[in-house]
């Protein structure tokens, strides 16, 4: 019986068949060997341990202003408005409505000591602008020789330069000063790649940008640009920014195209329009492009022709309508029409007037 029961025999315990009583001893061995430490000598079947997890410590508070030990609204010395984009919004039109109340601030409820009024966020103290000419100047120090700005344009105009903040349709955003400042932290100059709507008046950009960081630009090459944080810079002494923890909803503004041009008629407003749409446009425009030549391509075209058409596909519905905005402020022009994402403007009555004046004049002269 023991030669057809090949069981591996238990190291602790040592079981004997009884010949007398076969059927009982074969029950006990079985259950002994199938109940007690089975998996014990299996390594197969033999149990992993787990190691235990660290227990999370419940008390932990997750908000960061309360682990700093920050309860009261962070206050800014920063001698301007506070607002999403300061190059590509006019402080002197007031919104008609908003599409989120203005109570909710983009800061964070409790957490900046100004108030928010739906577009920007105003300065609690008055500013003297003469002390703040002389911290800029002071932080600034004494110009850079020509030596010394041809190295910082051999280090940082190049694509791969890895202090490089790329703006968008945005503009000279609030918290774009903040990584302005972070950069700073460890270089001495930041490289600024513009695309989109911004391009198309650089000065502004460049205007804003140095306004509002402290800093000098010392190199412009068509989008490109070098903006150097100063010689007396000091990290420890940078200029408290709070950030936008969102976006806020763009305002809604007063109709840009009116169903009536001034100085027309419905009649003559409906003419332009259809001789815009049929005609060729002057340019073609890509999204998120180079648009520095834009304005004075317009100015061109409108020497000869009194309505042109700019050929926007792809571009987006807001980018056209706010390109159409910019054009009507620089070149400057009336927007008669937004479809289809094209373009058509007006040169204006005014020009026309000018032009039959410089003709009467060009005649009299050739007359003589």
């Amino acid at each position: 019986m023991l030669k057809l029961l090949p069981w591996r025999s238990s190291p602790h315990k040592t079981l004997t068949l009884d010949p007398t009583k076969p059927l009982l001893s074969l029950s006990r061995f079985l259950s002994h060997s199938l109940s007690e430490d089975q998996y014990e000598d299996d390594p197969p079947f033999s149990p992993v341990s787990k190691p235990p997890k660290p227990k999370k410590n419940k008390t932990q508070n997750k908000d960061p202003d309360s682990k700093n030990g920050r309860t009261e609204p962070l206050k800014s010395d920063l001698p301007f408005d506070f607002s999403y984009s300061y190059s590509e919004t006019n402080p002197k039109v007031e919104p008609i409505a908003f599409r989120e109340s203005p109570k909710f601030s983009p800061f964070g409820p409790g957490r900046l000591d100004r108030k928010w009024t739906g577009t920007v966020a105003p300065t609690q103290q008055e500013v003297d602008l003469d002390r703040v000419a002389e911290e800029r100047k002071r932080v600034l120090g004494d110009p850079l020789t020509e030596e010394e700005v041809a190295k910082l344009v051999e280090r940082y105009r190049h694509s791969d330069c890895a202090r490089q903040i790329n703006m968008g349709k945005g503009g000279v955003t609030h918290n774009m000063l903040d990584d302005i400042h972070n950069h700073w932290k460890r270089a001495e100059a930041v490289r600024i790649k513009c695309l989109g709507v911004p391009t198309l008046d650089m000065d502004n950009v460049c205007f804003h940008l140095e306004d509002k960081s402290g800093g000098k630009i010392v190199y412009q090459h068509i989008n490109v640009l070098i903006l150097y944080r100063g010689r007396n810079y000091d990290q420890k002494n940078r200029p408290v920014i709070p950030v936008m923890l969102w976006k806020p909803y763009t305002p809604i503004y007063p109709k840009l195209v009116k169903n009536v041009a001034d100085g027309l008629t419905f009649e003559e407003t409906k003419e332009l329009r259809n001789r815009g749409l049929n005609s060729p446009p002057v340019m073609k425009l890509t999204r998120n492009g180079v648009y520095v030549n834009v304005v004075d391509r317009v100015r061109e075209a409108f020497e000869t022709e009194e309505v042109v058409r700019l050929d926007c596909t792809h571009v987006g519905t807001s980018d056209c309508k706010r390109i159409g905005v910019k054009l009507r402020d620089l070149v400057p022009c009336i927007p008669l029409l937004f479809k289809d994402e094209q373009i058509v403007l007006w040169r204006g009555k005014r020009d026309q007037e000018q032009d039959s004046k410089c003709r009467d004049r060009s005649e009299k002269f050739a007359d003589a």
